[in-house]
C-alpha cells in the first residue's frame, strides 16, 4: 500500500480532479480519498491590534544603542558535594 499526500484546488464547478501518475498499468487498485478543507490563514495582526501603543516599536527601536545594557557578574557559587556521595551516605545509614 502506498500513501500520497497532495494539495489541490476545487474549481467553481465543485468537482475535484485528480491526476496522479502511479506507474501501474492494467491493474485494479483500491483508492481511498480523505479530504480536509483548508481555511485561508488570517492576515497577521498589527502591533496595535495586539495591544501595543501606536508607534511603540518605531519610537523605542535602537533606544539602547548608545547606552547598552550591561549584566553584572552573578558572583561565585559555592561548591557542593556531588549527589552520588550524598546518596551513598543515606543508603548506608
Amino acid at each position: 500500500m502506498q500513501s500520497i499526500k497532495l494539495r489541490s484546488h476545487v474549481g467553481c464547478d465543485g468537482i475535484l480532479h485528480l491526476e496522479i501518475p502511479l506507474g501501474i498499468r492494467d491493474k485494479e487498485i483500491e483508492v481511498t480519498v480523505t479530504y480536509q478543507q483548508l481555511e485561508p490563514s488570517a492576515p497577521p495582526k498589527t502591533p496595535e491590534e495586539l495591544g501595543w501603543p501606536a508607534g511603540f516599536f518605531e519610537q523605542t527601536y535602537g533606544s539602547c544603542q548608545d547606552d547598552p545594557i550591561v549584566i553584572d557578574s552573578e558572583g561565585d557559587f559555592e561548591t557542593r558535594e556531588e549527589i552520588r556521595h550524598l546518596v551513598k551516605m543515606n543508603v548506608e545509614t
